[in-house]
């Protein structure tokens, strides 16, 4: 071990030698810290192993938690061990040498140095973490058997609080695990700023890439504005580049934050990689594909780092019905919940042959945002008194998060409250029907109906819909679904007895063959408008029952889903939007039982006397 010996310095605010420390006897004589001292000689012994000198200095950092630079210490080196030998640099000069032949060559060499390069990294992070905590941690002093709260209090008061999230949603948004979340609901819950804190947990590692995008420049600047209100503080040293768009950090870590205008936008990112993919204001993008396409950029090397996906938004907008799909209709808000594909509504699995055949991919959740976890915008209510002024359908989307309304809705009177009911057991005396819009590419609905005598009202207590489905196939479908169940009669599409030059039966007949009646539903002039009438009259609650006409129990979860959404005729018709497909199936199989005019059991349609009339087909192959 090298002896240190005592040093003097001109004036007391001369800069002190490391690992040394001023004489309590007299300021201008320096003596070495002895716990130090031993620190550095055990990293001299570290440099003469062999071993990178960067690496050295920051493990002395990390024991002693003051900085020295790798040169620093090379300086400390040839004044303790160098003085020995006739030139004081050749014996770095041969450590570098050993160190370069020591190198690993092969691949598993350089893969076992690489882990042990990690493994110490995540020590060094480890204690640094520990640190941190110990000094934001309540003193044993300040424990009384219990925990003081007003000292606690006391002391989170005198710390300069960069940032702390609200009670309730947005403390949730920023602690949730799962792949994919989405923190929406009404205006002013703190979403935005939730948005820009979330990903600063992870600005000390330099590996970590992240991305924030919103709709256009215009509706970026608020929150670049916002994110230099925050990030400076929170991170000495932390650089926003205009041009970039992209904040970089004193780790290495790099944020942009940024436009995607139109879906080509994504192609820009092609070919990169992100941890932190997030977007503001998710309901307005169009579709899913460009949300689709960046979790294909979702990706890192760093097995410490997690991957997410973040987004926020209110309800409204021309996205609202694929992100209401996504994240709102799987499961209740604050559930973790197996992602589901857009198109057949199954969960996302690992493939069979996969060795994880069978697992989710990934989870989804969401959670809801209220004005009311917002103390700073509900002080003095002036905001509040703002969304209650907006007209009802604004206010029902931003003050209230209500997800069942959309601008534009071809049926308004829609209530979740009114027309969405918990299942119950359905009397057998009951008139029971079913209706159906087939569809192969896409979705074949099928729903089923019981007539509540008491006020002559429709609830639909069971949906079916499936996708690529011939008519054979989706007929022994329906049948294994109804069971024993007496079915008076089924509705069906008029098209699908359209032959349209084919050979064999039309999708109907298929049906049918299998012993799945049904009847067409109404095709005749004007038939479309005055369903629609008809569903408008049903949606009507009645003032001296206080029910609807038409419900709907509450697993029938896609009807529940797609109804709110039909969009109304553009041009100002009667009818509604004909360019819309995902709601079309509901709303038509629907509107084909609304016009069915189902009625409730007679003792006179029991066939009392009078002869039943039984279906026999003409051709038992193809039955007609």
């Amino acid at each position: 071990m090298s002896k240190w010996p005592d040093r003097t310095r001109p004036n007391k605010t001369a800069k002190i030698p490391y690992a040394y420390v001023a004489s309590e006897d007299d300021p201008l004589v320096l003596v070495p810290d002895q716990e130090k001292v031993d620190f550095v000689e055990k990293a001299m012994d570290h440099l003469e192993e062999g071993n990178s000198s960067r690496r050295v200095a920051a493990w002395l950092v990390s024991k002693t938690g003051d900085n020295i630079t790798h040169q620093g210490l090379i300086l400390i080196w040839k004044r303790f061990r160098g003085k020995g030998t006739e030139n004081p640099s050749q014996r770095l000069k041969d450590l570098d040498k050993t160190r370069r032949k020591n190198k690993p060559k092969t691949l598993e060499e350089k893969k076992i140095a690489a882990a042990k390069r990690k493994q110490t990294d995540a020590k060094r992070r480890l204690t640094m973490a520990k640190k941190s905590l110990e000094e934001i941690s309540p003193k044993p002093e300040q424990l009384t058997g219990s925990l003081d709260f007003d000292v606690i209090e006391q002391q989170k008061q005198q710390q300069d609080v960069i940032f702390a999230p609200n009670k309730g949603p947005q403390t949730e948004f920023l602690a949730a695990s799962e792949r994919e979340v989405l923190y929406g609901g009404a205006a002013g819950g703190g979403k935005s700023f939730g948005l820009l804190a979330d990903p600063m947990r992870y600005f000390n590692n330099p590996n970590f890439n992240g991305l924030i995008l919103r709709r256009s420049t215009d509706e970026l600047r608020e929150l670049i504005w916002k994110s230099q209100e925050l990030y400076p503080r929170a991170f000495k040293g932390a650089k926003w580049a205009e041009k970039k768009s992209q904040w970089s950090f004193p780790s290495g870590a790099k944020l942009w934050l940024t436009y995607l205008d139109r879906d080509q936008d994504v192609l820009r990112y092609q070919g990169q990689s992100f941890s932190y993919i997030a977007v503001d204001e998710l309901t307005q993008y169009p579709s899913s594909f460009c949300w689709d396409y960046l979790r294909s950029r979702l990706r890192t090397t760093d097995p410490t780092l997690p991957i997410f996906m973040r987004a926020t938004t209110n309800p409204g907008g021309i996205g609202m019905g694929w992100v209401k799909r996504t994240f709102i209709d799987p499961a209740p808000a604050n559930t973790k919940f197996v992602a589901k594909d857009q198109e057949s509504g199954k969960d996302l699995v690992y493939p069979e042959g996969h060795d994880r055949a069978g697992e989710p991919l990934f989870y989804r959740r969401f959670i809801p945002a209220r004005l009311s976890d917002n103390p700073y915008l509900m002080e003095g209510g002036q905001y509040e008194a703002n969304l209650l002024s907006l007209p009802e359908m604004q206010r029902r989307q931003l003050l209230d998060g209500d997800w069942s309304v959309t601008d534009g809705a071809a049926f308004s009177e829609w209530r979740h409250k009114d027309h969405v009911i918990e299942p119950y057991d359905i009397p057998t005396d009951w008139m029971r029907f079913r209706s159906c819009d087939y569809g192969y590419s896409s979705f074949s609905s099928v729903h089923w109906f019981a007539v509540d005598p008491n006020y002559d009202t429709l609830v639909c207590y069971r949906e079916l819909y499936v996708t690529k489905h011939t008519g054979r196939d989706l007929a022994r479908a329906v049948l294994e679904a109804e069971g024993a169940e007496r079915i008076q009669y089924g509705v069906l599409d008029s098209s699908c007895w359209h032959n349209r030059g084919q050979l064999g039966p039309s999708i109907a007949e298929e049906m049918i063959s299998q012993g799945c009646r049904w009847r067409p539903s109404d095709r005749t002039n004007g038939a479309r408008i005055a369903g629609k009438n008809r569903l408008h009259e049903l949606l009507k609650v009645n003032e001296d029952t206080g029910l609807a006409g038409i419900q709907f129990f509450n697993t029938c979860r896609q009807v529940i889903a797609d109804f709110p959404l039909i969009p109304s005729d553009p041009k100002g018709g009667d009818d509604i939007d004909p360019r819309t497909s995902q709601q079309r199936h509901t709303y038509d199989s629907i509107r084909y039982a609304a016009m069915s005019r189902p009625k409730a059991f007679s003792p006179f349609d029991m066939g009392m006397g009078v002869p039943q009339q039984v279906w026999r087909p003409a051709d038992a192959i193809f039955g007609y």
